[in-house]
């Protein structure tokens, strides 16, 4: 049987911790900037965490 692969998209997107729990980015921070406050735009460059409902699908999708 041939080896699982990784999804490709999964492992640009997803990283794991030390205690096993997955980081992501967050969303709305690529453009339309201007009308978006400071203190919002600063929020959203800090890492978020995968909901644990989801972690098991994201760990499906990078297999090691």
């Amino acid at each position: 049987m041939p080896k699982m692969k990784t999804k490709s998209g999964a492992k640009k997107r997803f990283r794991f911790s030390a205690s096993g729990e997955i980081k992501r980015k967050k969303a709305y921070h690529s453009h339309i900037l201007t009308k978006k406050s400071q203190h919002r735009k600063r929020n959203l460059r800090k890492a978020g965490w995968v909901d644990k409902t989801d972690q098991p699908r994201v760990r499906r999708m990078i297999v090691k």
